[in-house]
């Protein structure tokens, strides 16, 4: 896939569990979990935005394109 998800990264930094995400964003633990370990086809923008609002961060520090070629 060409779009790396950085999720686990930001929440080390942030020194937050995934189980703590999942809450303040009203989201599953199933689709976090999914969303981390890049099972997903998609992400919706309002869970974009809520997770960085509740992390403090930049969608570019949750997702990162990488070419084919590298």
């Amino acid at each position: 896939m060409a779009i790396e998800i950085k999720l686990d990264l930001v929440l080390v930094k942030r020194k937050m569990k995934l189980t703590e995400l999942s809450e303040r964003i009203n989201i599953s633990m199933t689709n976090l979990s999914l969303l981390k370990t890049g099972r997903v086809k998609g992400i919706r923008f309002s869970t974009l935005e809520a997770i960085c609002r509740e992390l403090d961060c930049q969608p570019g520090d949750i997702l990162e394109y990488l070419p084919d070629y590298i």
